[in-house]
């Protein structure tokens, strides 16, 4: 016997969203990211490059020191290995 409608878990990604790879849907479950967020960090990452560390974050206009620690636990970066 089903009582009522199940109510689905909050979006959140199921692993650790890798930063430079991410599409704007992957970086929009991240808490507290949403399209307009997302479009963001794409944007700088097309400006300036990869980000290095996952703190470069905070140099995406609208997140700031609150929503990076929001989001911390879910996001990575792979080290990009350049070649000499």
């Amino acid at each position: 016997q089903q009582q009522g409608v199940s109510i689905p878990a909050p979006k959140k990604p199921t692993g650790a969203v890798e930063l430079n790879s991410a599409a704007q849907q992957e970086l929009d479950l991240l808490p507290g990211i949403g399209p307009a967020k997302a479009a963001a960090i794409l944007e700088y990452r097309e400006q300036h490059g990869p980000f290095l560390e996952p703190d470069g974050l905070l140099e995406v206009p609208g997140i700031g020191e609150t929503l990076f620690g929001d989001i911390a636990d879910y996001i990575c970066v792979d080290a990009q290995e350049e070649d000499p």
